[in-house]
């Protein structure tokens, strides 16, 4: 399977552990909320990285004690119309301060791509009956943004006003 990093594909490393699967010596892994509080310690203890998978009532705020120890977090997207992972992802970012992978898994659509990196989600994985290339397409479709994110690109209202980052760090 090929997941996409920031618009471009790359052989997916990570193994999707079942909870009654036993890890594989040094592979990276992703468990489920569930099995990472029965077995935090045991898995803590691997040497090898260790990611979590949190359903979309699942909120990051559960896991902000073992972020630390914790390369990837996989946000289940279980229908388009559900957007909690979204919000998801700018907890981990602005409010956690997570520094490592933050995955979009489920029904990952082409036309929330674009939003979906800009509030902090590194890689999805595409289902497998959609063309890749549809996804890196759909990051160049817009240019100006009204919502600001932490990808800090300039918003439209600032843009419209001449208020830039170089004019704010000038006017300083």
């Amino acid at each position: 399977m090929v997941v996409l990093k920031n618009g471009v594909p790359q052989p997916n490393e990570w193994v999707r552990l079942a909870d009654d699967a036993t890890p594989p010596d040094g592979a990276k892994v992703i468990v489920t909320f569930e099995r990472w509080q029965a077995e935090r310690e045991s898995l803590r203890q691997r040497n090898s990285a260790i990611g979590v998978s949190l359903k979309s009532d699942q909120s990051p705020l559960l896991l902000a004690d073992d972020l630390d120890r914790v390369s990837l977090v996989a946000l289940e997207f279980p229908k388009f119309t559900d957007g909690r992972s979204f919000s998801y992802a700018r907890v981990l970012r602005d409010r956690l301060g997570y520094r490592g992978e933050i995955r979009a898994v489920g029904q990952v659509l082409r036309d929330q791509y674009l939003f979906m990196l800009r509030v902090g989600i590194d890689t999805i994985e595409p289902p497998a009956e959609k063309r890749v290339e549809g996804y890196a397409e759909a990051l160049t479709e817009f240019s100006v943004f009204y919502q600001p994110t932490n990808d800090h690109r300039e918003t439209a209202l600032r843009l419209r006003h001449g208020l830039n980052k170089s004019t704010a760090s000038a006017a300083a």
